[in-house]
This record gives structure tokens, C-alpha cells and sequence, in this order.
């Protein structure tokens, strides 16, 4: 008895082997009269098309596998106002491409339109959900917001489909909700990596202790690459409690996790490590007896308790072993033993010149120990030092002078600024704009809490326009204007209109200034529809 054989499967076979090794046999295909055979590649893709619309034209309903299940539970949220829903509506259909026209792209207003939705206590309409959460398994960055925003009917619509199945592994970080049950517990042994950190970073949030005893519970069995993630995300709620753990730690086999482990326990200024490191930065760098200056005297080896602590006796970053021993040590000391040890405030320390403890007159490491308290006031969040070592904010040049004066800032100012509160960054990095452009402000800019405040707003718009004036071209600013569609503030819709009009017709400039007040618009009435 012969059989026919599936044409799907024909048309498979030939595409794996090649046309020139199994040529296709049209005449027993469907639909072949209308494809020119003359070119088999081009004959095997026309017919694979045709096969296409006529399988999925001829599909079936699958049966049912049985009874239907219970209902999607009631979300007793509010709905979404029509017009914030039919927004939601226009954002999900434009997130495949950019909003085109006199809109810049709007899938960057999708994250801030669902954060707000969600901050709102607001459910969409039911219609929605299918796009939302096809969005979200698009971009992994979306899930929390939008899970959270779909609510029980999205959890429920997840155990019908398999693509939506991450809804089911996705925690949402809502503390008056969140229960430590078997399911957090499943979560955690049988999730998949970053479902794990996720978990283990919302949990820290709420109760540090559980987190902290979970992750111990499984720490022995973990990579080495996954422990250091996972050490990570101890940042949250780190406190004394931790250091038995974090000490622990310090012994690993993994050089980058015992560095990690002994970076944390560096931001608890009474650990045992921050006390090691305080008597090795006191020997480092002391007071002259006179009190002009300050002397330093390197570490002369990395021993094995420096390296235990977390300091590699080799530098990875290319400078000399001595440098990077000294900049480990200092970095890892709490800030807070130099003015007890000196009695001068950070201010005053940084203004005191550095010399060697052998030749007082060289000032070779005056760079590493401002870099190091750089560091140390990153990682210990210590406000006063991050204002002393950025400086002042810029100021214009005195009439006259010919200079801007410009601060002084050690090692990264944006990792400086985030340690500021919000209202003192944007008035700094606005200060800096007006001096300086935008030129070097893209990583300031992204150091601001956004949206950003109406004075650094118009301190940006007002260098953009110096910026078009001076012939520049707008692609040469592309990651400012990029910020600028969902930072700044929508008040200033009216002022990046006028720029758009004063432009030459036509030009680059006009363009990009009518899009960029266009999505203004679009940001201010998005953001008043989920207010009312």
C-alpha cells in the first residue's frame, strides 16, 4: 500500500537537502500550477508560502482537553479611564516601531506609562491584557510593572497559554501582599536564574532575614558565578546581621566572590573587615606634624590577611602593585576615621597637599588617595565627602577671567552625584550644563531621577538651542535628545516648540525639536489621563 506524503513535509525536505540534491516534485503539490518552476529555490519559497495560507486557512479548533476550568478571578481595582485605556491601546500597538510622525519613538513612554498606571492602583481593561503581556515577553525590563498592572485575570490567562508562562515565575514587589509560602519556596529552588535574583532582591526588601536565610539554605550548592549575583543582591537591606554571612564569605574559592563579600561588609563601618582596613589605611596615610600636609606610605606587600579581605595581590588594572594595594585599602576604610584621626573635615583634607613619606616634596599620590576616597564615598553613600570631592557647582567665568570655573571632581562625578539627593543632583548638573553644554553631561543627565526637575529641564533646553545655533547636528547629541523624550519635564513643551518654529524649515534641527515637543504633548496628556 502507498502512501501520500504530507507536502509540508516534501517542501522540508527539499529546503534541508537543497533543490539540487532533492529536486521538488511539483506536479504532486498543491497549488504548483501557480509557481514558476524555472527556479527551484525561488519555486521551493513561493510554494512554502502558498503552504502556508493553506494550512493555517485550514486548521481545525483542538478539542478541548477537558472540562473548562474555573473562571478568572474579579480584580477589584478601578478600571482605567477610557482615554488612559485607549493610550495603553496606542503604546502597545507602537512598541514593533517608533510613533513616527511628529512623535519620537513610543515604546520608551510604555515603561513610564505602566510604572505610573501600576504606582495608581489602576487595572486595564480585560481586551488589553493579551498585548500587555506580550509586551512584557518582549522586554524582560516590563514584567514587573506589567504583571503587577494585569493583576489575577493576567496570572490566570497565563496558565492557558505556555508563551505567557514567565507571568507565573514573575514576582512583583507588593510588601502588603507577599507571603514567604510554598510557591516563593518552589520559586527559588526551581526558577530559573534571573527569577531567582529577582525573588531574592524583592524578598531583601521586605524581610532581609528571610532572604539572607534562603539564600543560605541552598549557598553551598550554587555556581561560583551565580553566588556572586546572588551576594549582589544582599545590597538591599544590608546590615550588621549579615557579616557572620559576609565573613563567611571572605574564605570562598572564588576570588571575585570573596572580593564582593568583602566590598559589602567595607559598607558596615563597625564589621571586623572595616576595622582591619582602618588599621591598615591609618598606617597608609597619616598627618604631618605640622599639619600642612598629609603623608603616605604604601602597603610593601599584599600579606595573606589583605588578600583574605578581599585586595588581589596583583593589579588587574594595570597600575603598579603598591598603587593598587594603597587605592584597595583606602577605598575599603570607612570614611569617618579621617576626620576623627586628623580633626578636619573632608573639605579640609582634600584642600591639604600629598606628598610621599620618603620625599615629602613629591605629590605622586595625591590622584590615588582622591580616587580612593572617591570610591569609598560611592560605596559608603557618604553625602558630605561626594559634595566635598565634586567641588562646587560650576559657576561662569567672572567678567574678565575668560574661564568657566570648573570643580575639581575625582573619579566618576555621576556615581559622585547619584550619592546627593535628587533636588541637589539636578541643580548641580544643571549648573554644569549651563557652563558646559551638553557635551560631556550624558552620564550627569543619567544620574538624575527623572522626570527631570523643571530647572534642569530648561537648563537642557536652553543648551540644545545653543547647540542648533551653533551649527552642530542634532545626531551628535542622539543619547541626550534620546533621555530628553521621557525625562524632561513636559512643562517645557512650549519652549522646544518655539525652537521648532525659529529653526530652518526643513532642517534637521526643526524636525527634531517638533518631535520632541510632539511626544511632550503626548507625555503630558498620558500623564494627566491616569491622574484623572
Amino acid at each position: 500500500m502507498t502512501t501520500t506524503q504530507d507536502p509540508w513535509e516534501t517542501l522540508r525536505t527539499s529546503a534541508l537537502l537543497g533543490t539540487d540534491r532533492r529536486p521538488l516534485p511539483a506536479t504532486a503539490l498543491p497549488l504548483a500550477d501557480a509557481v514558476d518552476l524555472s527556479d527551484p529555490a525561488t519555486a521551493l519559497l513561493e510554494l512554502a508560502a502558498l503552504a502556508t495560507v493553506r494550512r493555517r486557512a485550514g486548521a481545525l479548533p483542538v478539542p478541548a482537553a477537558g472540562p473548562p476550568g474555573p473562571p478568572a478571578p474579579e480584580d477589584p481595582r478601578p478600571e482605567l479611564p477610557d482615554p488612559a485605556a485607549r493610550r495603553l491601546a496606542v503604546l502597545l500597538a507602537a512598541r514593533t516601531g517608533s510613533g513616527g510622525g511628529t512623535l519620537a519613538n513610543l515604546t520608551e513612554l510604555l515603561p513610564q506609562w505602566l510604572a505610573t498606571a501600576r504606582a495608581r492602583g489602576l487595572r486595564p481593561p480585560a481586551a488589553l491584557i493579551p498585548g500587555l503581556l506580550d509586551a512584557a515577553r518582549a522586554r524582560s525590563e516590563l514584567r514587573s510593572d506589567a504583571v503587577a498592572l494585569a493583576g489575577p485575570p493576567g496570572r490566570w490567562l497565563a496558565e492557558q497559554n505556555p508563551d505567557w508562562r514567565f507571568v507565573l515565575r514573575t514576582t512583583t514587589e507588593e510588601p502588603a501582599r507577599r507571603q514567604d509560602g510554598p510557591a516563593d519556596h518552589r520559586l527559588w529552588h526551581e526558577g530559573l536564574f534571573a527569577e531567582r535574583v529577582t525573588h531574592l532582591t524583592l524578598l531583601r526588601r521586605t524581610d532581609p532575614a528571610a532572604g539572607l536565610e534562603l539564600l543560605r539554605s541552598t549557598w553551598s550548592t550554587e555556581r561560583a558565578e551565580d553566588r556572586l549575583l546572588f551576594l549582589d543582591a544582599l545590597q538591599d537591606g544590608l546590615s550588621p546581621a549579615d557579616e557572620p554571612f559576609l565573613e563567611a564569605a571572605l574564605g570562598d574559592r572564588s576570588k571575585n566572590v570573596r572580593a564582593t563579600a568583602a566590598e559589602l561588609l567595607s559598607t558596615l563601618p563597625g564589621s571586623a573587615l572595616a576595622h582591619r582596613m582602618a588599621e591598615r589605611a591609618r598606617a597608609a596615610v597619616r598627618l604631618a606634624e605640622s599639619g600642612t600636609h598629609l603623608l603616605v606610605t604604601p602597603p610593601a606587600e599584599c600579606d595573606a590577611q589583605m588578600q583574605r579581605d578581599g585586595i588581589a595581590p596583583k593589579s588587574p588594572t594595570g597600575r603598579g602593585e603598591r598603587a593598587w594595594w594603597f587605592g584597595e585599602v583606602v577605598a575599603a576604610a570607612p570614611l569617618a576615621l579621617w576626620p576623627l584621626s586628623t580633626g578636619l573635615t573632608p573639605g579640609q583634607l582634600l584642600a591639604l597637599r600629598v606628598g610621599d613619606s620618603i620625599d615629602e616634596t613629591s605629590s605622586s599620590w595625591a590622584d590615588d588617595l582622591r580616587e580612593a576616597w572617591a570610591r569609598a564615598a560611592v560605596r559608603q553613600h557618604d553625602a558630605d565627602w561626594a559634595r566635598a570631592l565634586l567641588g562646587p557647582a560650576p559657576a561662569p567665568p567672572a567678567r574678565g577671567s575668560g574661564r568657566a570655573r570648573t570643580p575639581r571632581a575625582t573619579g566618576a562625578p555621576a556615581k559622585l552625584l547619584a550619592v546627593l539627593p535628587p533636588e541637589e543632583r539636578a541643580a548641580w548638573t544643571a549648573a554644569f550644563i549651563e557652563v558646559h553644554g551638553l557635551g560631556e553631561a550624558f552620564q550627569l543627565l543619567g544620574a538624575c531621577a527623572t522626570p527631570w526637575t523643571p530647572p534642569l529641564s530648561t537648563a537642557v533646553v536652553g543648551a540644545l538651542a545653543r547647540a542648533a545655533a551653533s551649527g552642530a547636528y542634532p545626531w551628535s547629541h542622539s543619547g541626550v535628545l534620546g533621555m530628553t523624550e521621557r525625562a524632561l519635564a513636559p512643562g517645557t513643551a512650549a519652549a522646544v516648540e518655539e525652537l521648532a518654529a525659529s529653526a530652518a524649515p526643513d532642517s534637521a534641527w526643526a524636525e527634531t525639536f517638533a518631535r520632541l515637543a510632539g511626544t511632550l504633548r503626548f507625555r503630558a496628556a498620558m500623564l494627566a489621563e491616569l491622574a484623572g
